[in-house]
C-alpha cells in the first residue's frame, strides 16, 4: 500500500510503498478516506514531542475516517463496510493514517456521524477527545456555569466552545482581533485578549467573582492568567498545555482546583481506549443532533502533498483544519 514515511527526524517526509497491514485480535482493517493534521503531527516530524514518544521509521497522522474493510478476532460491534471515525495512531509505535490502510484497536472507533463527511470527521477526533477530557471528564462542565475557553477560535478551542454550549454553559472565548468573528460565530461572547486585562474581562463577565470553568489550550503566560481569573473555591481550570514554570499561589489563594489533560496516554499505553471510543460516539451524536461541526482548511491535500499541508499548519495561515484526502 502506498504511505507516507517518517524516515529520521527533522527531514522530509517521502511517499512510499510499504506492506498492507493485516488485523491481529480485537482490530480491524480500515480503508482510510481522510487524515486529519494536527500541530502535533508537525512537531512529531521535526522531532520536538518527546512526549509522543514516536519510533522510526514511522508513517505518522493522529486522526482518520474510512471504512471497515475487514474484522479481526474478537470484534462484534463493527462489520466490513461501516463507516468509522476516530484517533488511531502516529505515536509510539502504532501507525498513523497517512497510508491506505490501518490495523486499528477498534475500541478506538466509533461510527462516522451520518452528518459530517468523511473530511469533516477526520478533523475532529483529537480536538474533540482533548476538549472532551477537559471539560466534561475533568471539569464536569454543565447548565448555569460560566466557562471561559482560551483560544476559543484554535483547533481545540473551537470544539471547547460548542461541547460547553451544548451542555447548557454560558460561554466565553478569548481569541486575537482577527479571530474574533470565529468565536462569535459559533456562539461564544469574544474577548479580544491583546485589548482586555484578566482583571478587566473578569470583572466585566463575571462580576469579579471569576469563571467557573477556564479550559486554556494555549498554555505559558495563558495558563498563569487562568489562575488568577478562576472563581474562588469552586472553580477549576483545565490545561491542554502544561509546558513552562508555572506558580500555583493564585489558585491556591482562590481555593480553586487543577487538571492536565494528555490525550495521548491511551494510545501509548493501551490503557482507557475503550472511554476515547465512548468519546467518540459522544463527537458523532452531538455531530448528529446538529451540536458540533468543524470548520475545515478549503484546500485539498493528498499524500503526495503532505509537506505542503505540513507547512499550511506550521506557517499559521490554515483557515480551519488542514485534512489529507488519502482515497
Amino acid at each position: 500500500m502506498r504511505a507516507v514515511l517518517l524516515q529520521k527526524f527533522d527531514t522530509p517526509l517521502v511517499l512510499g510503498e510499504i506492506d498492507k497491514p493485516t488485523t491481529g485480535r480485537g482490530e480491524v482493517l480500515v480503508k482510510i478516506k481522510a487524515s486529519g493534521v494536527n500541530p502535533l503531527d508537525t512537531k512529531i516530524r521535526a522531532g520536538k514531542a518527546a512526549h509522543a514518544k514516536r519510533t522510526l521509521p514511522a508513517v505518522l497522522g493522529l486522526d482518520l475516517a474510512g471504512v471497515v474493510e475487514e474484522v479481526g478476532p474478537g470484534v462484534h460491534d463493527l462489520a466490513p463496510g461501516d463507516e468509522v471515525f476516530g484517533m488511531t495512531g502516529g505515536v509510539g509505535d502504532v501507525q498513523g493514517s497517512l497510508a491506505e490502510y490501518a490495523a486499528v484497536d477498534s475500541r478506538l472507533l466509533a461510527r462516522k456521524p451520518a452528518a459530517l463527511s468523511m473530511r469533516e470527521a477526520a478533523a475532529v477526533p483529537l480536538v474533540f477527545i482533548t476538549a472532551w477530557e477537559g471539560l466534561v471528564d475533568r471539569a464536569q462542565v454543565h447548565a448555569g456555569q460560566k466557562v471561559l475557553i482560551h483560544g476559543g477560535a484554535g483547533g481545540i478551542g473551537q470544539v471547547a466552545v460548542q461541547i460547553a454550549r451544548a451542555r447548557g454553559a454560558e460561554v466565553f472565548a478569548t481569541a486575537s482581533p482577527s479571530r474574533l468573528e470565529v468565536v462569535e460565530r459559533l456562539g461564544a461572547t469574544p474577548i479580544d485578549y491583546t485589548t482586555t486585562t484578566v482583571e478587566e474581562y473578569v470583572a466585566e463577565h463575571t462580576g469579579g467573582e471569576g469563571f467557573d470553568v477556564i479550559f486554556d489550550t494555549v498554555g505559558g503566560s495563558v495558563l498563569d492568567a487562568s489562575f488568577a481569573a478562576v472563581r474562588t473555591y469552586t472553580g477549576h481550570v483545565v490545561s491542554a498545555l502544561g509546558w513552562g514554570t508555572h506558580s500555583i499561589a493564585p489558585l491556591s489563594f482562590r481555593g480553586a482546583t487543577y487538571s492536565g489533560v494528555f490525550t495521548l496516554l491511551p494510545l501509548l499505553t493501551g490503557r482507557g481506549r475503550e472511554h476515547h471510543g465512548e468519546i467518540m460516539r459522544e463527537a458523532a451524536a452531538l455531530a448528529d443532533a446538529g451540536a458540533l461541526k468543524p470548520q475545515l482548511d478549503p484546500r485539498h491535500f493528498t499524500l503526495a502533498d503532505v509537506a505542503e499541508a505540513h507547512a499550511a499548519v506550521e506557517s499559521g495561515t490554515a483557515q480551519g483544519k488542514v485534512v489529507i484526502d488519502v482515497d
